[in-house]
């Protein structure tokens, strides 16, 4: 029989991953918009730079919170269903940018757009794992976070050379986009499976492998898992993620997608134009913003590339190490130019180089690998639930880097806050050296034994009965 084929997997979860550009055009835009919404009032109405705050920042809140809803809702209904019947309220999201006419109006739109785009991307990453080879799991993983980089570079060069109403309906057409080429892909097997519906997952294999392929016993191993437990008494999700060997993924998972976005990452995009700006570089705050955006996309193009050859664990390493010391060069390059601003005068090109630097090595490491493991560290019967909880980490804490950051900026300094990231990527560093496993080429059962630290993982299960037999007493 035929080897499984890549390129139906790498299309599948491309269009997956699509919602993702989505959502990352709605965060590229608020860098160029700045200036337009606060100097020029393109809107003809005045938003001061606190309302500006809440704009950028609504969209992260929004993600924040239906992380974890969407986590039950995919499990209800299906992936693929739940990506398609995002677009509709997208569509709303996007109109009330377009037509606004108050701030309120803005804000509504950018909470509507951050709901959306942070389902996307639970669907997405679980979507994308669970169509994919063993071989292929890194790779399509990475999809998500190469979508989301591509649609930030999208909304800095749409934001930085056309005016406002152009820029919107530019970034609404995309989630037509994505229903379009979407609709015609199939449901993720392991979903399939879970509702025992093995015909259908054998359809949804042949599509993803090739028709002329072997998929018995790949479909044998995922109705295996996903059933594992039907005629044992039924556990609820709530007693399943009491398990040690859950409780543990889960607590790698938040604490990596926490340290994603404390390590500074948002605040750096968000106000990529402004920091530019005020270094006073010769290149104009927009051009370096597209190029942080042209740099990120390569590095992560790079990263899918290697991510299944080079693994997770030291791409992680690699990425926290250098980040501690671009942010720490850029806290030195401030604290020169408050003390002594002449003295800084030839070296416009040190916070430049730090931030490209910094994305350079982000998006290699820290960039992709908090949500591929997302999706790998977990069981079938918890993995949408704990996987929507590490989610939520991700963009809580996004929400707060991007407000607090401004205000942290001008509390304090820029360097001392640049040195604050500086200290977060130095405990990521550490964190990863002691806790966070290697899952590179691992299969589901690999995964958990490395979890249960070699111990027999049936042992878990019994736990997970007995609690759950204490919630029904």
């Amino acid at each position: 029989m035929a080897k499984a084929k890549v390129l139906p997997q790498y299309i599948a979860g491309l269009s997956a991953a699509f919602g993702a550009f989505c959502m990352g055009a709605s965060m590229g835009w608020s860098s160029p918009v700045e200036k337009m919404l606060t100097v020029e009032n393109a809107y003809g109405f005045p938003i001061s730079g606190d309302q500006f705050g809440w704009v950028s920042s609504l969209l992260t809140l929004g993600a924040t919170v239906v992380c974890i809803p969407v986590g039950f809702v995919i499990d209800w209904i299906g992936r693929r269903p739940t990506m398609l019947a995002l677009i509709p309220p997208y569509m709303v999201g996007w109109l009330l940018m377009i037509f606004a006419n108050s701030v309120i109006m803005l804000y509504f739109g950018r909470f509507i757009l951050g709901v959306c785009g942070g389902a996307y991307c639970v669907c997405a990453s679980m979507y994308s794992t669970e169509i994919s080879t063993i071989a292929t799991r890194g790779t399509l993983g990475s999809f998500f976070q190469l979508n989301t980089v591509s649609g930030l570079l999208y909304g800095y060069i749409v934001g930085g050379y056309l005016p406002l109403l152009t820029i919107n309906i530019l970034c609404a057409i995309l989630p037509l986009i994505f229903v379009v080429v979407h609709y015609f892909m199939p449901e993720s097997p392991v979903y399939l499976a879970m509702k025992n519906r093995p015909d259908d997952a054998t359809r949804s294999l042949k599509w993803l492998r090739g028709k002329d392929c072997d998929i018995s016993e790949e479909l044998n191993e995922i109705m295996e898992e996903t059933n594992k437990n039907a005629d044992e008494p039924k556990v609820n999700v709530f007693a399943a993620l009491r398990r040690p060997i859950t409780l543990k993924g889960i607590g790698i998972a938040v604490i990596l997608q926490a340290l994603q976005q404390w390590t500074g990452i948002n605040a750096i995009m968000f106000y990529s134009t402004s920091i530019f700006e005020d270094v006073g570089a010769g290149l104009s705050g927009r051009v370096c913003t597209i190029l942080i955006g042209a740099t990120q996309v390569v590095m992560t193009l790079v990263a899918t590339m290697i991510i299944d050859r080079a693994g997770r664990r030291i791409l992680l390493l690699i990425s926290a190490f250098f980040m501690a010391i671009t942010t720490c060069l850029m806290g030195v390059y401030f604290q020169l130019k408050d003390t002594d601003p002449d003295s800084v005068q030839s070296l416009g090109w040190l916070p430049i180089t730090s931030i490209l630097l910094f994305i350079v090595f982000f998006s290699i490491g820290f960039g992709p690998v908090p949500w591929i493991m997302m999706a790998e560290l977990f069981t079938e019967d918890v993995k949408s639930v704990a996987g929507s909880i590490a989610g939520t980490s991700n963009w809580f804490s996004a929400f707060l880097v991007t407000l607090l950051f401004p205000i942290l900026k001008n509390a304090i300094g820029s360097a001392p806050t640049f040195w604050i990231f500086t200290g977060i990527a130095v405990v990521a560093f550490v964190y990863i050296l002691l806790f966070v496993p290697e899952t590179k080429g691992k299969s589901l059962l690999e995964i958990q034994r490395i979890l249960a630290g070699g111990k027999n993982i049936e042992t878990d299960t019994e736990t997970t009965t007995s609690a759950n037999e204490k919630d029904q007493h």
